[in-house]
């Protein structure tokens, strides 16, 4: 189940992620395989945050140019979106508490992900649409370096929204076929 789950994971970063370039990031480390992928059977918000720090302890701990980032996939709880955003709440304060503020950030993806002020079926959601509710840890210098060489940071949401209206209906059931089960 494990190995399945890593694979959804790993197709949607290699055909929607990196493959549709929503984050122009993203491919790098993908390609020399510093990318973490891990599963959590966490069943508790106790649970998981212990799984998080984890992996907040082994990133933190091994150098960037071993491992640049990890994906936290948690396919035994928070489906609902609501309780995933509100959990997402604990995340930050989590981070704030341990003293990662500055270190490491967590970006929020979720299987019904949808974004303030929108409709749920709205194309721009798309962007933040996964397999499986997961939890991004990032290196924050590492963002920095790459942002700093990179034209148009501030253009990557709107240019990724317009992306996904442009996509037909075959290919979003094609790139997303959790969303259609």
């Amino acid at each position: 189940m494990d190995q399945q789950i890593i694979d959804d994971v790993r197709t949607w970063l290699d055909d929607v992620v990196i493959g549709l370039n929503l984050c122009p990031f993203a491919a790098k480390p993908r390609n020399e395989n510093r990318v973490r992928i891990v599963v959590s059977h966490a069943q508790t918000a106790e649970g998981l945050l212990d799984d998080l720090q984890r992996e907040l302890e082994h990133l933190a701990d091994t150098p960037a140019a071993e491992l640049e980032t990890t994906l936290l996939v948690i396919p035994d709880m928070l489906e609902d979106f609501a309780d995933y955003n509100d959990f997402l709440d604990a995340v930050d304060l989590w981070l704030e508490q341990f003293g990662w503020e500055g270190e490491l950030q967590v970006a929020s993806f979720h299987p019904h992900y949808q974004f303030a002020d929108t409709e749920p079926d709205d194309a721009g959601n798309l962007t933040n649409r996964s397999p499986w509710p997961l939890l991004h840890i990032i290196r924050e210098e590492s963002l920095e370096k790459v942002i700093a060489h990179y034209p148009d940071v501030d253009g990557i949401p709107e240019r990724n929204v317009r992306r996904m209206e442009a996509l037909t209906a075959e290919e979003r059931r094609r790139l997303f076929p959790y969303l259609f089960g």
